[in-house]
Protein backbone atom coordinates (compact mmCIF):
# COMPACT_ATOMS: atom_id res chain seq x y z
CA UNK A 1 0.00 0.00 0.00
CA UNK A 2 1.30 3.23 -0.63
CA UNK A 3 0.62 6.50 1.05
CA UNK A 4 0.46 10.49 0.51
CA UNK A 5 0.33 13.18 3.15
CA UNK A 6 -3.09 15.08 2.74
CA UNK A 7 -5.65 17.40 4.40
CA UNK A 8 -6.83 14.02 6.39
CA UNK A 9 -4.07 11.92 6.37
CA UNK A 10 -0.67 12.46 8.22
CA UNK A 11 2.39 10.21 8.08
CA UNK A 12 4.84 9.21 11.05
CA UNK A 13 7.74 7.16 10.62
CA UNK A 14 7.54 6.92 14.74
CA UNK A 15 6.16 8.19 17.90
CA UNK A 16 7.06 11.03 18.51
CA UNK A 17 6.00 14.60 20.75
CA UNK A 18 3.72 16.07 18.14
CA UNK A 19 2.01 12.73 17.59
CA UNK A 20 -1.13 14.89 20.14
CA UNK A 21 -0.63 17.47 18.14
CA UNK A 22 -1.64 15.96 15.19
CA UNK A 23 -4.75 13.98 16.96
CA UNK A 24 -6.06 17.23 18.37
CA UNK A 25 -5.32 18.94 14.78
CA UNK A 26 -8.18 16.15 13.30
CA UNK A 27 -10.12 16.45 15.82
CA UNK A 28 -10.82 19.91 15.97
CA UNK A 29 -11.28 19.94 12.12
CA UNK A 30 -12.98 17.09 9.77
CA UNK A 31 -11.34 13.95 11.08
CA UNK A 32 -8.59 12.07 9.37
CA UNK A 33 -6.21 9.39 9.91
CA UNK A 34 -2.18 8.92 11.20
CA UNK A 35 -0.17 6.01 9.89
CA UNK A 36 3.01 5.61 12.54
CA UNK A 37 5.65 3.49 10.63
CA UNK A 38 5.69 5.44 7.48
CA UNK A 39 8.48 7.55 5.52
CA UNK A 40 7.29 11.13 4.54
CA UNK A 41 7.74 10.04 0.92
CA UNK A 42 4.92 7.10 1.56
CA UNK A 43 7.11 3.98 2.11
CA UNK A 44 6.07 1.76 5.04
CA UNK A 45 8.73 0.98 7.53
CA UNK A 46 6.74 -0.43 10.36
CA UNK A 47 7.42 -0.15 14.07
CA UNK A 48 9.28 -2.39 16.19
CA UNK A 49 6.85 -3.29 19.43
CA UNK A 50 3.26 -2.90 17.47
CA UNK A 51 1.90 -2.96 21.00
CA UNK A 52 4.20 -0.71 22.91
CA UNK A 53 3.27 1.80 20.52
CA UNK A 54 -0.19 1.04 20.80
CA UNK A 55 -0.43 1.16 23.74
CA UNK A 56 1.84 4.49 24.29
CA UNK A 57 -0.84 6.22 21.35
CA UNK A 58 -3.83 5.26 24.02
CA UNK A 59 -2.34 6.79 26.87
CA UNK A 60 -1.61 10.14 24.68
CA UNK A 61 -5.06 10.15 24.08
CA UNK A 62 -6.40 9.19 27.26
CA UNK A 63 -3.99 11.50 29.84
CA UNK A 64 -2.61 14.30 26.94
CA UNK A 65 -5.65 15.61 25.56
CA UNK A 66 -8.64 17.28 26.57
CA UNK A 67 -12.13 17.00 26.46
CA UNK A 68 -11.92 12.53 26.47
CA UNK A 69 -11.27 11.80 23.25
CA UNK A 70 -11.41 8.16 23.31
CA UNK A 71 -14.68 7.65 21.75
CA UNK A 72 -13.81 9.47 18.58
CA UNK A 73 -10.07 7.55 18.44
CA UNK A 74 -9.56 4.11 16.74
CA UNK A 75 -6.06 2.70 17.24
CA UNK A 76 -5.64 -0.89 15.13
CA UNK A 77 -2.13 -2.47 13.35
CA UNK A 78 -2.13 -2.96 9.77
CA UNK A 79 -0.08 -4.05 7.23
CA UNK A 80 4.11 -3.98 7.33
CA UNK A 81 3.63 -3.39 11.31
CA UNK A 82 2.61 0.06 10.17
CA UNK A 83 -0.09 1.59 13.18
CA UNK A 84 -3.20 3.46 11.69
CA UNK A 85 -5.14 5.82 13.96
CA UNK A 86 -8.47 7.08 13.01
CA UNK A 87 -9.13 10.46 14.22
CA UNK A 88 -12.94 11.84 13.74
CA UNK A 89 -14.78 15.15 14.02
CA UNK A 90 -14.83 15.81 17.70
CA UNK A 91 -17.99 17.22 19.31
CA UNK A 92 -16.68 18.98 22.22
CA UNK A 93 -14.22 21.05 20.33
CA UNK A 94 -11.97 23.06 20.39
CA UNK A 95 -9.96 19.62 21.86
CA UNK A 96 -6.34 20.50 23.06
CA UNK A 97 -3.40 19.42 25.40
CA UNK A 98 -4.10 18.69 28.87
CA UNK A 99 -1.23 20.93 30.47
CA UNK A 100 -1.19 23.88 28.11
CA UNK A 101 -5.24 24.46 28.14
CA UNK A 102 -7.33 26.61 25.40
CA UNK A 103 -4.38 29.20 24.35
CA UNK A 104 -2.86 28.53 21.00
CA UNK A 105 0.07 26.69 22.51
CA UNK A 106 -2.74 24.08 23.39
CA UNK A 107 -5.15 24.18 20.40
CA UNK A 108 -4.19 22.79 16.92
CA UNK A 109 -6.32 22.94 13.64
CA UNK A 110 -5.31 21.47 10.57
CA UNK A 111 -4.19 23.40 7.43
CA UNK A 112 -3.37 21.99 4.54
CA UNK A 113 -1.19 18.64 4.86
CA UNK A 114 0.10 20.37 8.54
CA UNK A 115 -1.18 20.89 12.17
CA UNK A 116 -0.84 24.44 13.18
CA UNK A 117 -1.92 26.38 16.08
CA UNK A 118 -5.14 27.84 16.19
CA UNK A 119 -5.20 31.76 16.87
CA UNK A 120 -7.70 32.83 20.00
CA UNK A 121 -10.26 33.87 17.02
CA UNK A 122 -10.48 30.40 15.82
CA UNK A 123 -10.66 29.09 19.51
CA UNK A 124 -13.86 31.24 20.33
CA UNK A 125 -15.34 29.86 16.86
CA UNK A 126 -14.70 26.43 17.78
CA UNK A 127 -16.68 27.20 21.19
CA UNK A 128 -19.26 29.34 19.78
CA UNK A 129 -19.78 25.77 17.34
CA UNK A 130 -19.53 23.63 19.73
CA UNK A 131 -20.92 24.91 23.10
CA UNK A 132 -23.92 26.94 21.05
CA UNK A 133 -24.87 30.46 21.45
CA UNK A 134 -25.19 31.46 24.76
CA UNK A 135 -22.24 33.27 26.00
CA UNK A 136 -22.43 32.68 29.75
CA UNK A 137 -22.55 28.57 29.05
CA UNK A 138 -19.83 28.47 26.82
CA UNK A 139 -16.35 27.65 27.56
CA UNK A 140 -13.88 30.40 28.32
CA UNK A 141 -10.93 30.78 26.93
CA UNK A 142 -9.39 31.77 30.23
CA UNK A 143 -8.75 28.94 32.24
CA UNK A 144 -6.46 30.49 34.81
CA UNK A 145 -9.21 32.80 37.06
CA UNK A 146 -9.39 33.74 40.13
CA UNK A 147 -11.99 34.82 42.27
CA UNK A 148 -11.24 36.77 45.53
CA UNK A 149 -14.00 39.04 45.39
CA UNK A 150 -16.74 36.95 44.53
CA UNK A 151 -15.42 34.47 47.11
CA UNK A 152 -16.03 37.39 49.97
CA UNK A 153 -19.18 38.41 48.69
CA UNK A 154 -20.41 34.67 49.04
CA UNK A 155 -19.07 33.97 52.36
CA UNK A 156 -20.36 37.48 53.79
CA UNK A 157 -23.91 35.90 52.06
CA UNK A 158 -23.44 32.60 53.88
CA UNK A 159 -23.14 30.56 50.78
CA UNK A 160 -20.78 28.26 49.50
CA UNK A 161 -18.58 28.78 46.96
CA UNK A 162 -16.72 25.61 46.24
CA UNK A 163 -16.35 23.97 42.88
CA UNK A 164 -19.51 21.60 43.69
CA UNK A 165 -21.42 24.89 43.85
CA UNK A 166 -19.75 26.40 41.07
CA UNK A 167 -20.94 23.30 38.61
CA UNK A 168 -24.70 23.57 40.29
CA UNK A 169 -24.44 27.42 39.43
CA UNK A 170 -22.93 26.90 36.24
CA UNK A 171 -19.85 28.73 36.62
CA UNK A 172 -18.06 25.00 35.83
CA UNK A 173 -19.48 22.94 33.11
CA UNK A 174 -19.44 19.11 33.06
CA UNK A 175 -16.58 18.51 31.61
CA UNK A 176 -14.85 20.77 34.10
CA UNK A 177 -14.16 23.72 32.61
CA UNK A 178 -14.57 27.45 33.64
CA UNK A 179 -17.46 29.08 31.91
CA UNK A 180 -17.79 32.94 30.39
CA UNK A 181 -19.98 33.32 33.30
CA UNK A 182 -16.88 32.39 35.32
CA UNK A 183 -14.94 34.79 33.49
CA UNK A 184 -17.44 37.16 34.46
CA UNK A 185 -17.57 36.64 38.35
CA UNK A 186 -13.85 36.65 38.27
CA UNK A 187 -10.90 38.77 38.92
CA UNK A 188 -10.00 39.00 35.28
CA UNK A 189 -13.21 40.51 33.91
CA UNK A 190 -12.23 41.79 30.63
CA UNK A 191 -15.83 43.76 30.84
CA UNK A 192 -16.21 47.02 32.32
CA UNK A 193 -18.44 50.09 33.32
CA UNK A 194 -17.52 53.40 32.15
CA UNK A 195 -19.80 56.46 34.01
CA UNK A 196 -19.09 60.16 32.46
CA UNK A 197 -20.71 63.10 34.14
CA UNK A 198 -21.62 66.08 32.26
CA UNK A 199 -22.25 69.73 33.12
CA UNK A 200 -26.16 70.88 32.59
CA UNK A 201 -28.14 68.74 30.41
CA UNK A 202 -26.18 67.62 26.70
CA UNK A 203 -22.51 66.41 26.46
CA UNK A 204 -20.74 69.51 25.68
CA UNK A 205 -19.36 70.05 28.77
CA UNK A 206 -17.29 67.10 30.29
CA UNK A 207 -17.12 66.96 33.65
CA UNK A 208 -15.39 63.82 35.05
CA UNK A 209 -15.15 60.20 34.32
CA UNK A 210 -14.64 56.78 36.03
CA UNK A 211 -14.07 53.03 34.72
CA UNK A 212 -14.94 49.81 36.82
CA UNK A 213 -13.37 46.77 36.30
CA UNK A 214 -12.88 43.62 37.99
CA UNK A 215 -15.86 41.10 39.17
CA UNK A 216 -19.11 42.12 37.74
CA UNK A 217 -20.17 42.41 41.38
CA UNK A 218 -17.30 44.37 42.40
CA UNK A 219 -18.39 46.70 39.38
CA UNK A 220 -21.90 47.08 40.44
CA UNK A 221 -20.74 48.12 44.25
CA UNK A 222 -18.11 50.28 43.22
CA UNK A 223 -20.54 51.98 40.00
CA UNK A 224 -23.04 52.03 42.45
CA UNK A 225 -21.66 54.12 45.11
CA UNK A 226 -19.95 56.48 42.46
CA UNK A 227 -23.57 57.17 41.00
CA UNK A 228 -25.01 57.68 44.13
CA UNK A 229 -22.46 60.35 45.03
CA UNK A 230 -24.69 62.53 42.09
CA UNK A 231 -27.68 61.69 44.00
CA UNK A 232 -28.61 64.95 45.93
CA UNK A 233 -30.41 64.29 48.92
CA UNK A 234 -33.34 66.75 50.50
CA UNK A 235 -34.64 66.65 53.40
CA UNK A 236 -38.51 67.56 55.23
CA UNK A 237 -39.88 67.30 58.42
CA UNK A 238 -42.88 64.78 59.55
CA UNK A 239 -43.35 66.50 63.31
CA UNK A 240 -40.17 65.92 65.01
CA UNK A 241 -39.01 63.63 62.10
CA UNK A 242 -36.52 64.11 59.60
CA UNK A 243 -37.33 62.76 56.09
CA UNK A 244 -34.64 62.84 53.43
CA UNK A 245 -35.69 62.59 49.69
CA UNK A 246 -32.93 62.18 47.03
CA UNK A 247 -32.75 63.68 43.43
CA UNK A 248 -33.26 59.30 42.15
CA UNK A 249 -35.20 57.38 43.74
CA UNK A 250 -32.31 54.63 45.17
CA UNK A 251 -34.53 51.49 44.22
CA UNK A 252 -34.84 52.86 40.48
CA UNK A 253 -31.09 53.62 40.48
CA UNK A 254 -30.25 49.75 41.89
CA UNK A 255 -32.57 48.04 39.43
CA UNK A 256 -31.44 50.11 36.45
CA UNK A 257 -27.83 49.45 37.26
CA UNK A 258 -28.60 45.53 37.67
CA UNK A 259 -30.92 45.27 34.22
CA UNK A 260 -27.78 46.21 33.03
CA UNK A 261 -24.95 44.28 34.20
CA UNK A 262 -27.73 40.77 34.65
CA UNK A 263 -29.03 41.40 31.06
CA UNK A 264 -26.21 42.75 28.35
CA UNK A 265 -24.82 40.83 25.71
CA UNK A 266 -21.41 39.99 26.66
CA UNK A 267 -20.60 38.58 23.24
CA UNK A 268 -19.96 42.25 22.28
CA UNK A 269 -16.59 44.02 24.10
CA UNK A 270 -17.85 47.57 24.66
CA UNK A 271 -18.49 48.79 28.30
CA UNK A 272 -21.75 49.14 29.92
CA UNK A 273 -21.98 53.19 29.95
CA UNK A 274 -23.81 55.03 32.84
CA UNK A 275 -23.60 58.94 31.62
CA UNK A 276 -24.97 61.60 34.57
CA UNK A 277 -26.72 65.27 34.01
CA UNK A 278 -27.97 67.64 35.71
CA UNK A 279 -31.56 66.34 34.61
CA UNK A 280 -31.45 62.49 34.18
CA UNK A 281 -28.98 59.38 33.92
CA UNK A 282 -28.96 57.22 31.14
CA UNK A 283 -27.68 53.62 31.79
CA UNK A 284 -26.67 51.91 28.35
CA UNK A 285 -26.83 48.70 28.29
CA UNK A 286 -25.11 46.59 25.61
CA UNK A 287 -27.01 44.37 23.15
CA UNK A 288 -30.69 44.80 22.36
CA UNK A 289 -33.63 42.83 23.78
CA UNK A 290 -33.57 39.24 23.44
CA UNK A 291 -35.71 38.42 20.34
CA UNK A 292 -39.24 38.40 20.51
CA UNK A 293 -39.43 40.33 23.70
CA UNK A 294 -40.68 43.97 23.28
CA UNK A 295 -40.95 47.11 25.84
CA UNK A 296 -44.28 46.25 26.39
CA UNK A 297 -43.38 42.77 27.43
CA UNK A 298 -41.03 43.58 29.76
CA UNK A 299 -43.81 46.05 31.38
CA UNK A 300 -45.80 43.44 31.76
CA UNK A 301 -43.43 41.73 33.88
CA UNK A 302 -42.43 38.76 31.06
CA UNK A 303 -38.35 37.78 31.46
CA UNK A 304 -36.66 36.05 29.34
CA UNK A 305 -32.96 35.93 30.81
CA UNK A 306 -30.40 36.59 28.33
CA UNK A 307 -27.77 35.34 30.59
CA UNK A 308 -29.45 33.13 32.90
CA UNK A 309 -26.35 31.89 34.62
CA UNK A 310 -25.67 35.28 35.21
CA UNK A 311 -28.86 36.37 36.82
CA UNK A 312 -29.16 32.70 38.96
CA UNK A 313 -26.16 33.79 41.15
CA UNK A 314 -27.93 37.19 41.39
CA UNK A 315 -30.89 35.44 42.48
CA UNK A 316 -28.89 32.83 44.89
CA UNK A 317 -26.94 36.21 46.15
CA UNK A 318 -30.49 37.97 46.78
CA UNK A 319 -29.19 40.84 44.77
CA UNK A 320 -32.51 40.06 42.45
CA UNK A 321 -35.96 39.38 43.49
CA UNK A 322 -37.34 37.44 41.27
CA UNK A 323 -36.80 37.47 37.20
CA UNK A 324 -39.14 40.17 35.45
CA UNK A 325 -40.02 42.67 38.11
CA UNK A 326 -37.02 45.31 37.91
CA UNK A 327 -38.68 47.71 35.68
CA UNK A 328 -41.54 47.50 37.15
CA UNK A 329 -40.11 48.60 40.22
CA UNK A 330 -38.18 51.38 38.52
CA UNK A 331 -41.79 52.53 37.34
CA UNK A 332 -42.81 51.65 40.91
CA UNK A 333 -40.31 54.38 42.84
CA UNK A 334 -41.54 56.83 40.77
CA UNK A 335 -45.50 56.49 40.86
CA UNK A 336 -45.64 59.33 42.81
CA UNK A 337 -43.32 61.60 41.00
CA UNK A 338 -44.70 64.06 38.15
CA UNK A 339 -41.41 62.80 35.72
CA UNK A 340 -41.16 59.51 34.46
CA UNK A 341 -38.32 56.95 33.22
CA UNK A 342 -38.28 56.06 29.75
CA UNK A 343 -36.99 52.95 27.97
CA UNK A 344 -35.48 52.95 24.65
CA UNK A 345 -34.36 49.75 22.98
CA UNK A 346 -32.60 49.82 19.44
CA UNK A 347 -30.79 47.01 17.63
CA UNK A 348 -27.37 46.92 19.73
CA UNK A 349 -28.36 48.96 23.12
CA UNK A 350 -30.97 49.36 25.43
CA UNK A 351 -31.22 52.65 27.32
CA UNK A 352 -32.78 53.06 31.13
CA UNK A 353 -33.78 56.79 31.33
CA UNK A 354 -33.74 57.62 35.05
CA UNK A 355 -35.18 61.51 34.84
CA UNK A 356 -33.90 63.96 38.12
CA UNK A 357 -37.26 64.38 40.20
CA UNK A 358 -35.85 67.31 41.88
CA UNK A 359 -34.76 69.07 38.77
CA UNK A 360 -35.20 72.97 38.18
CA UNK A 361 -36.99 72.96 41.74
CA UNK A 362 -34.65 76.06 41.95
CA UNK A 363 -34.79 77.78 38.46
CA UNK A 364 -37.90 77.01 36.55
CA UNK A 365 -40.85 76.14 39.96
CA UNK A 366 -42.54 79.06 41.56
CA UNK A 367 -42.12 78.97 45.62
CA UNK A 368 -46.02 77.24 45.23
CA UNK A 369 -44.89 74.78 42.43
CA UNK A 370 -41.93 73.42 44.81
CA UNK A 371 -44.63 73.12 47.57
CA UNK A 372 -47.01 71.16 45.71
CA UNK A 373 -43.86 69.10 44.37
CA UNK A 374 -44.09 67.85 48.30
CA UNK A 375 -46.86 66.04 47.49
CA UNK A 376 -45.19 63.53 44.99
CA UNK A 377 -43.52 62.06 48.06
CA UNK A 378 -46.12 62.25 50.88
CA UNK A 379 -49.35 62.70 51.63
CA UNK A 380 -49.57 65.39 54.10
CA UNK A 381 -47.16 67.88 54.72
CA UNK A 382 -46.60 70.68 57.61
CA UNK A 383 -45.51 74.20 57.70
CA UNK A 384 -42.05 73.16 58.50
CA UNK A 385 -41.99 70.96 55.68
CA UNK A 386 -42.35 74.32 53.55
CA UNK A 387 -39.89 76.69 55.16
CA UNK A 388 -37.77 73.31 54.99
CA UNK A 389 -37.84 73.30 51.37
CA UNK A 390 -38.12 77.11 50.37
CA UNK A 391 -35.70 78.09 53.15
CA UNK A 392 -37.81 80.92 53.83
CA UNK A 393 -39.33 82.12 57.48
CA UNK A 394 -42.65 80.87 58.99
CA UNK A 395 -44.86 83.98 57.61
CA UNK A 396 -43.64 83.48 54.06
CA UNK A 397 -45.04 79.99 54.75
CA UNK A 398 -47.72 80.53 56.03
CA UNK A 399 -48.48 83.51 52.77
CA UNK A 400 -47.89 80.57 50.67
CA UNK A 401 -50.32 78.27 52.48
CA UNK A 402 -53.05 81.24 52.49
CA UNK A 403 -52.66 81.34 49.06
CA UNK A 404 -52.69 77.88 47.68
CA UNK A 405 -55.85 77.47 50.12
CA UNK A 406 -57.59 80.59 48.27
CA UNK A 407 -56.93 78.94 45.03
CA UNK A 408 -58.63 76.09 46.53
CA UNK A 409 -55.39 73.66 45.59
CA UNK A 410 -54.81 72.30 49.27
CA UNK A 411 -57.15 72.03 52.34
CA UNK A 412 -56.61 72.22 56.50
CA UNK A 413 -56.90 69.08 58.43
CA UNK A 414 -56.77 69.16 62.41
CA UNK A 415 -55.58 72.58 64.50
CA UNK A 416 -52.59 74.25 66.43
CA UNK A 417 -49.41 72.11 66.10
CA UNK A 418 -50.93 69.36 64.30
CA UNK A 419 -52.26 71.04 60.94
CA UNK A 420 -51.60 69.13 58.30
CA UNK A 421 -51.65 70.17 54.49
CA UNK A 422 -53.28 67.63 52.08
CA UNK A 423 -53.86 68.36 48.32
CA UNK A 424 -57.47 69.28 47.07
Amino acid sequence: MQYKESFSIELKRELNHDFKKEIIAFANSDGGEIFVGVDKDGTPTGVNDTESVMEAIGNMIRDGIRPDLTAYTSIECIENNVIRVEVLRGTKRPYHLTDKGLKPTGVFIRHGVSSVPATEEVIRQLIRESDGTYFDKSRCVNQELTFEYTQKYFDNANLKFEDNNKRTLGIIDADGYYTNSALLFSDQCEHSIKCAIYEGTGKTEFKARKEFTGSILKQMDEAFEYINVYNKQNSSFENLKRVDHHDYPLYALREALLNAIVHRDYDYSGSILVNIYDNRIEFVSIGGLVKGITVKDIMNGISQPRNSVIANVFYRLELIESYGTGIQRILESYSKCSVQPTFTPSPASFVVMLPNTKYNSDSEMTDEEKVLSLFEEKNEISRKDIETVLSCTKSAAIGIINKLISEDRIIKNGAARAVRYKLK
